[in-house]
Protein backbone atom coordinates (compact mmCIF):
# COMPACT_ATOMS: atom_id res chain seq x y z
CA UNK A 1 0.00 0.00 0.00
CA UNK A 2 1.71 3.86 -0.97
CA UNK A 3 2.36 6.27 1.48
CA UNK A 4 -0.05 8.25 -0.75
CA UNK A 5 -3.22 5.66 0.07
CA UNK A 6 -2.57 6.19 3.63
CA UNK A 7 -2.12 10.25 3.24
CA UNK A 8 -5.17 10.46 1.40
CA UNK A 9 -7.24 7.93 3.86
CA UNK A 10 -6.05 9.58 7.42
CA UNK A 11 -6.52 13.22 5.56
CA UNK A 12 -10.89 12.22 4.96
CA UNK A 13 -10.59 10.70 8.21
CA UNK A 14 -9.21 13.63 10.24
CA UNK A 15 -11.37 15.99 8.28
CA UNK A 16 -14.38 13.90 9.09
CA UNK A 17 -13.40 13.80 12.82
CA UNK A 18 -13.08 17.92 12.71
CA UNK A 19 -16.94 18.09 11.16
CA UNK A 20 -18.37 15.26 14.10
CA UNK A 21 -16.33 18.22 16.44
CA UNK A 22 -14.10 15.83 17.52
CA UNK A 23 -11.69 17.29 20.58
CA UNK A 24 -8.37 17.56 19.21
CA UNK A 25 -7.21 19.83 22.04
CA UNK A 26 -6.91 16.65 24.25
CA UNK A 27 -5.03 13.60 23.97
CA UNK A 28 -7.03 10.30 23.03
CA UNK A 29 -6.50 6.12 22.62
CA UNK A 30 -5.47 5.69 18.83
CA UNK A 31 -5.89 2.33 18.09
CA UNK A 32 -3.53 0.94 15.06
CA UNK A 33 -3.80 -2.54 13.46
CA UNK A 34 -1.92 -4.48 11.68
CA UNK A 35 -2.33 -8.23 10.52
CA UNK A 36 0.41 -11.29 10.53
CA UNK A 37 0.24 -14.81 9.60
CA UNK A 38 0.40 -16.47 12.85
CA UNK A 39 0.56 -16.00 16.08
CA UNK A 40 4.49 -16.48 16.62
CA UNK A 41 4.80 -13.28 14.71
CA UNK A 42 2.14 -11.00 16.07
CA UNK A 43 3.62 -11.43 19.72
CA UNK A 44 7.07 -10.67 18.40
CA UNK A 45 5.63 -7.20 17.09
CA UNK A 46 3.72 -7.16 20.21
CA UNK A 47 6.61 -7.40 22.54
CA UNK A 48 8.58 -4.42 20.65
CA UNK A 49 5.91 -1.67 21.85
CA UNK A 50 6.53 -0.64 26.00
CA UNK A 51 5.73 2.25 27.99
CA UNK A 52 3.21 4.41 29.67
CA UNK A 53 1.44 5.56 26.02
CA UNK A 54 1.39 2.31 24.47
CA UNK A 55 -0.64 -0.86 24.96
CA UNK A 56 -0.97 -3.75 22.74
CA UNK A 57 -3.34 -6.93 22.06
CA UNK A 58 -3.03 -9.58 19.52
CA UNK A 59 -6.33 -11.96 18.46
CA UNK A 60 -6.93 -14.79 15.97
CA UNK A 61 -8.87 -13.73 13.13
CA UNK A 62 -11.39 -15.79 11.35
CA UNK A 63 -9.15 -16.49 8.61
CA UNK A 64 -6.64 -17.68 10.40
CA UNK A 65 -4.47 -15.11 10.68
CA UNK A 66 -3.48 -12.84 13.77
CA UNK A 67 -4.54 -9.05 14.60
CA UNK A 68 -1.85 -6.73 16.15
CA UNK A 69 -3.80 -4.01 17.76
CA UNK A 70 -1.31 -0.94 19.12
CA UNK A 71 -3.18 1.88 21.28
CA UNK A 72 -1.09 4.86 21.38
CA UNK A 73 -2.18 7.70 23.87
CA UNK A 74 -1.51 10.74 21.92
CA UNK A 75 -2.82 13.80 20.18
CA UNK A 76 -4.62 13.47 16.65
CA UNK A 77 -2.69 15.02 14.46
CA UNK A 78 -1.82 14.35 10.87
CA UNK A 79 1.63 14.16 11.49
CA UNK A 80 1.63 12.16 14.21
CA UNK A 81 -0.52 9.39 13.60
CA UNK A 82 1.53 9.45 9.86
CA UNK A 83 4.70 8.87 12.08
CA UNK A 84 3.72 6.42 13.98
CA UNK A 85 1.65 4.29 11.09
CA UNK A 86 5.27 4.35 9.31
CA UNK A 87 7.17 3.18 12.09
CA UNK A 88 4.11 0.65 12.69
CA UNK A 89 5.10 -0.35 9.14
CA UNK A 90 8.81 -0.53 9.54
CA UNK A 91 8.18 -2.77 12.24
CA UNK A 92 5.32 -5.79 10.73
CA UNK A 93 6.93 -5.77 7.31
CA UNK A 94 9.91 -7.71 7.98
CA UNK A 95 7.83 -9.62 10.26
CA UNK A 96 5.39 -10.89 7.37
CA UNK A 97 2.86 -8.39 8.56
CA UNK A 98 0.94 -5.64 6.77
CA UNK A 99 -0.13 -2.31 8.50
CA UNK A 100 -4.58 -2.34 8.33
CA UNK A 101 -5.18 1.62 9.12
CA UNK A 102 -6.15 3.24 12.30
CA UNK A 103 -8.94 4.55 14.18
CA UNK A 104 -10.17 6.19 17.04
CA UNK A 105 -13.26 6.12 19.24
CA UNK A 106 -14.95 9.64 19.25
CA UNK A 107 -17.11 10.38 22.49
CA UNK A 108 -20.16 11.75 21.73
CA UNK A 109 -21.81 14.26 24.19
CA UNK A 110 -25.00 13.73 25.67
CA UNK A 111 -27.50 16.23 26.25
CA UNK A 112 -29.68 15.95 28.97
CA UNK A 113 -33.57 17.79 28.67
Amino acid sequence: MSATFHEDVSSTVLRRMKEGGFDFARVHPIDFYAIFPDEKRARIAASKFRGESTNTQIYARDDGAWNLQVSKVMYATYDGIGDFEQDLENLVEPLGGVVDGWGVTQEVEVQRA
